[in-house]
Parts: structure tokens; C-alpha cells; sequence
């Protein structure tokens, strides 16, 4: 179920990255996109049909694909605000109290985070940055094998402790409550989280409504928030006509765990992870060999009395599994390689290997501090990045939805002092007329 491997064999298989037009896809959804098409397309160019589709035709498009992919036929519109409501008014109190507080914490959190302008007059006259909201941003809430109340609060949180304006939503229709549009928990985090507009509507012809605008949605000028392959495929194809948070793919956990670690624990984090989807990675790392046999017999235990069993014996199975490593720097130098979204150290003294930690999405440190709780309520942004994209980039937060403004206001002897320095730059790149606007100024 959970299969061991040396750092060799994890290396070539299970900590392989593959780029996202690698993926192999399954003859199943090849024949899927076939009879949707009326032609054999892969993902991509399916994509892009339909992104040329809605650019052209607008509300019609979105309408006809949303019948032909999600079986409801629904004109584009917002979901009315007395809807949403409702929805807040129908889930049980427990659950709204539960988003409240994760709300309040996400809130917390993110007011910590620094965005304020600065100005200096240390190089003549003021020179600084001005920071300014994001007037209008989107943001795709998946609800495919289960709704993700979460990621409302995980990002439009962060959007209005920044100052963006307005704040849209768009989110698969629900077949199970069509008298919501939209599963109502989705819209009752909405509705706490303090969202403009929600539009019920998923898929690549989401992403292609927010770029380009219809008859009855807005463009908005940034586009955040995971999905499945074809809105990741979406979201790339319009990456630089309008702005992205990333490209997210599967969710993927590394636990690193010594001979102290509570393999209960550490046996229901992985599985915490595998349940997210078929191809997620939950990946255990220790130098115990004795840990890794009481973690196998603790996810048999578990697994049986799970929901989802199916969905995660799946990705255990072809994404997940536990390597025995030589000790806790071997575990976390591979760890560091592969870059993972989240990263669990369940050892004696985690904060004694912070430092060695050089590429993760986010850091859970010691046993009381479980991936679980970043996903729901500890207060960082859930979003964070996925596929290796760790090395670079950074979990959501509000200086994703702010802009810096450059400053420049020189006074005029540091302008005349400076612009022989630009003249001899500009004439080195052959850009005469620039060499004679810093002259002009410089006499």
C-alpha cells in the first residue's frame, strides 16, 4: 500500500518531476475530449478552442460549453447576493462559526505582512515605491470531487487586507444544488470573506471569461486559485495577457519523520494528503526502517474506514510511498530537491534543521504543527506553490495582489550630476537620442 524505496529508485520515479506538457493522459479522457470536439485534440488544444471560443463569442460560448461539459444549461449571470446569504443562513452553525474563525486568523496573519510605500531623499530630491491595490482580480474556487469552502477564505482574504476593489469568484455550477448555482458552503465563504461578485461557472471557459471579458462579466487584470488540468492549461496559454499567481498542480506532502515520530500521526498526515485527488504525493522520509513498517501497518488500519479510500490507495500507489534514507540530512537534502508545497518535520528537535530547509512551499514544524491545519486554519495561505515551482516561488499572500509603483523625483543639481553618467550609457548602446536628452539636462 504505502511501498518502500531506496533515494535511487524515489529519485527515478516517485521524486521525478515531470514538466506539465509531459503528463501523460488517459485513453479515457483522450476519448472524452474526442467526443466533446468531434476530433482528436489533447488537452491544450482543446483549451485553446474553447479560450477562442468565449474571446469571440462571449455569454453564447460560455453557455454552450458549460452544457456540453458540465451538463447544466445556465446563461452566464452573478449569483444574486440574497443567494448568498441564504446559503451563509443554510449551512449548520458549527460550520459557520468554523469559517469565521478560520477567517479571522487568515486575517490576522495577513495584516502582519508588510505593504506599505517608502521614500527616500539619500540619492537627491525623493526617489521611492508607491504600493497600490489591484483594482479587480478573479478567483477560480474548484468544486470537483468535493467543494473547497478553504481556498474562498485563503484568497479573497488576502486580496482585501491588500485593497483590492473587487474581488470575483467564479466556481463549477452544482448539479447537487441547483437551487444555490454554486454548493452553498462555497458561497457562504463567500459571503464571510466578503466577495463582490460570484459567477457559477468552471473550466478553461472560466479563465477565458475572466481575460477577455462578455457581455456579462468584467475582465478582471489578475487571475489566481488552483484547478484541475485544463484551468492550469488555461491559466498558462493567457499567462502575460493577464496576470497569473502560477500554474498549481496536484497537492503534494513530504513528511520527514525520525525513530521519535508517532507513526499514527505521521501514517494520518499522509493519508490527510492522498485524499485530495488520484494523482497527489504523500511521500515519508526517514532513516527508520522501524518507523516505516508501523507507518504501512497504521495506514492499513486507517484507510479502512475512510470515505475516500479509493482516491488514495490510487495515489499511494502510483504517487506516494516512503524512502529509507541514511539519516535525517540525506531525507532533507532530497527534500530540497523536490521542492515539495508542503513539508512536515515530525523529529525530535525540528528546529534544529530550519536552517538546512531551502525549498518548500510551507514548513510544518514538529508533530502538533500538521499540514492539516495550514490547509484549514493555522493562518498562511493554503495556496502554495506546487510542481517543483518551490524553488522559486511563494506561498499566496497580499503582496500577490499589490502593484509597486517606481518614484522618481530628483532635484535638479543630482539630476544635472547624473546625467553625464546616463549620456555615456545611452551612447555605449548606440541611443543617441537618449545621450542628448541627459546632455541637454546635464548643460
Amino acid at each position: 500500500m504505502l511501498k518502500q524505496y531506496t533515494p535511487t529508485q524515489a529519485i527515478q520515479t516517485i521524486l521525478k518531476r515531470n514538466a506539465l506538457d509531459e503528463i501523460e493522459i488517459s485513453k479515457k479522457l483522450s476519448d472524452s475530449i474526442e467526443k466533446i470536439f468531434n476530433e482528436k485534440l489533447n488537452p491544450e488544444q482543446a483549451v485553446a478552442k474553447i479560450i477562442k471560443d468565449v474571446k469571440t463569442r462571449g455569454d453564447s460560448a460560455l453557455q454552450d460549453w458549460t452544457n456540453r461539459l458540465d451538463s447544466i444549461d445556465l446563461q452566464p449571470a452573478p449569483v444574486p447576493q440574497h443567494l448568498i446569504q441564504s446559503a451563509l443562513d443554510s449551512i449548520s452553525a458549527t460550520q459557520r462559526d468554523a469559517l469565521q474563525k478560520a477567517a479571522t486568523r487568515i486575517e490576522t496573519f495577513h495584516r502582519k505582512q508588510p505593504i506599505t510605500s517608502w521614500f527616500t531623499n539619500e540619492l537627491g530630491g525623493m526617489l521611492g515605491q508607491l504600493i497600490r491595490p489591484i483594482e479587480r482580480v478573479g478567483l477560480y474556487i474548484p468544486s470537483g470531487t468535493a467543494p473547497l469552502p478553504s481556498t474562498v477564505l485563503m484568497s479573497a482574504i488576502p486580496a482585501r487586507v491588500a485593497g483590492v476593489k473587487e474581488i470575483v469568484v467564479v466556481s463549477p455550477p452544482s448539479k447537487k444544488h441547483p437551487e444555490y448555482l454554486i454548493d452553498p458552503i462555497i458561497l457562504a465563504a463567500c459571503a464571510i470573506a466578503g466577495v463582490d461578485e460570484v459567477y457559477p461557472l468552471g473550466g478553461a471557459q472560466a479563465i477565458a471569461a475572466l481575460v477577455y471579458g462578455t457581455q456579462t462579466i468584467k475582465p478582471v487584470h489578475k487571475i489566481f486559485g488552483p484547478g484541475n488540468l485544463f484551468v492550469t492549461l488555461a491559466k498558462r496559454q493567457v499567462a502575460g495577457i493577464i496576470g497569473i499567481d502560477g500554474l498549481a498542480g496536484p497537492t503534494e506532502t513530504i513528511v520527514i519523520a525520525d525513530e521519535f515520530a508517532n507513526p499514527k500521526w505521521v501514517a494520518a498526515d499522509l493519508l490527510a494528503q492522498a485524499e485530495h485527488d488520484e494523482l497527489a504525493s504523500a511521500i515519508l522520509l526517514t532513516p527508520s526502517q522501524n518507523l516505516i513498517k508501523q507507518v504501512q501497518a497504521e495506514i492499513k488500519n486507517q484507510i479502512e474506514e475512510l470515505n475516500r479510500a479509493k482516491i488514495i490507495l490510487t495515489s499511494l500507489e502510483n504517487r506516494g510511498g516512503a524512502i529509507l534514507t541514511r539519516d535525517i540530512q540525506e531525507a532533507i537534502d532530497l527534500s530540497n530537491e523536490y521542492a515539495p508545497e508542503h513539508l512536515g518535520l515530525s523529529v525530535k528537535n525540528p528546529w534544529g534543521w530550519i536552517e538546512k530547509i531551502k525549498n518548500a512551499g510551507g514548513v510544518f514544524v514538529g508533530e502538533h504543527s500538521f499540514e492539516v491545519l495550514g490547509d484549514y486554519v493555522a493562518g498562511p495561505s493554503h495556496i502554495m506553490p506546487t510542481g517543483g515551482s518551490a524553488c522559486f516561488a511563494s506561498p499566496l499572500s497580499v503582496t500577490d495582489f499589490i502593484k509597486i509603483i517606481s518614484l522618481v523625483a530628483l532635484d535638479e543639481s543630482t539630476a544635472q550630476e547624473i546625467s553625464s553618467i546616463a549620456s555615456v550609457i545611452a551612447e555605449s548602446e548606440s541611443l543617441d537620442a537618449h545621450a542628448n536628452a541627459a546632455i541637454a539636462r546635464s548643460k
